[in-house]
């Protein structure tokens, strides 16, 4: 799909969210979580360019939350707190980029599971900080000094989740098509030609890795922002299985793909949960079933095989 059709079509999705949160008030709130996880679902899109894939990316979604939790007390202002979760979250990704880059497949991936439980577990036992499993509440937050009223305040955080999405996607889109991005599908298909160029791979997918960690950092400051309550649960390992899972349901061929499979999967399990209470992880189950048998691009895939005919 060329760059005009896909900001079309991104712009036309745009659209139509704002346009579910203005008819039905209670989506802003699964919009809005769908939007920050497609955010941190986007940065595992980069990763999986380069055949990797993050079983514990969940760790930067914690970091950005916890962010905003710890710091909104004294600054409570989601202009100030968003870009300091991001670079909390930007600063851990650097750190362990740097040691993670090194390895490939089930090393790189079981590597980001074993340091997300590590930060799940510090969460739990360092109570007189963290409060353990009971979480940390964030306080109302003004947003670049304007005080609104619990209406205004979840249509500025839609908004604010809706242009860091857009930007995000169009950076992605300019990232990937750009020769860096071209060397992250070379280390998917052969890691030694870029030797031979010149090229380090593991300089490639430790920035990528640090563009992810980033995403991921806004991402948890969206949702802490939202739910305005954060617990350790945000780096427990079926937190990163959530977002592979989103990653695999909206597809990796697109920029888009990652906000579709999290929109689709929020919807499912709202409504899901709300229909059959006990069995709502079944239902999810099937559906990403159903999509690997008929849908194997996932719904992004299946979007441009609609369009082509």
């Amino acid at each position: 799909m060329t760059r005009g059709k896909e900001a079309a079509l991104a712009l036309l999705l745009a659209a139509a969210l704002v346009a579910a949160a203005w008819a039905t008030p209670w989506l802003k709130f699964v919009l809005t979580i769908a939007l920050a996880k497609g955010i941190a679902t986007l940065g595992i899109l980069l990763l999986l360019r380069a055949g990797q894939v993050s079983f514990g990316h969940a760790l930067y979604v914690a970091v950005g939350a916890y962010g905003v939790a710890f710091l909104a007390p004294a600054l409570p202002d989601a202009a100030l707190l968003l870009p300091a979760a991001a670079l909390a979250a930007t600063a851990l990704g650097t750190l362990i980029g740097l040691f993670v880059a090194r390895y490939r497949e089930i090393f790189f991936g079981m590597l980001n599971l074993a340091l997300s439980m590590v930060f799940y577990s510090m969460l739990e036992k360092f109570y007189h900080y963290t409060k353990g499993t009971d979480g940390l509440r964030v306080p109302p937050l003004r947003l670049a000094g304007w005080q609104p009223d619990r209406v205004a305040y979840e249509w500025a955080v839609f908004a604010l989740a809706l242009v860091l999405a857009l930007g995000f996607a169009a950076f992605a889109r300019a990232y990937l098509a750009s020769p860096m991005g071209q060397a992250l599908a070379a280390i998917k298909t052969r890691e030694t030609r870029l030797d031979f160029m010149g090229v380090s791979p593991r300089r490639v997918l430790f920035a990528a890795y640090v563009l992810s960690a980033l995403m991921g950092g806004c991402a948890g400051a969206i949702i802490a922002m939202t739910t305005r309550h954060v617990t350790p649960l945000l780096s427990y390992w079926t937190a990163s299985g959530e977002l592979v899972f989103i990653a695999i349901l909206g597809g990796a061929g697109g920029v888009l793909g990652p906000f579709l499979g999290a929109l689709g999967y929020e919807l499912v399990r709202v409504y899901a949960a709300a229909t059959v209470a006990d069995a709502w992880q079944m239902i999810l189950g099937a559906v990403l079933l159903l999509v690997i048998l008929f849908a194997p691009g996932g719904l992004w895939g299946l979007l441009a095989r609609v369009r082509r005919a």
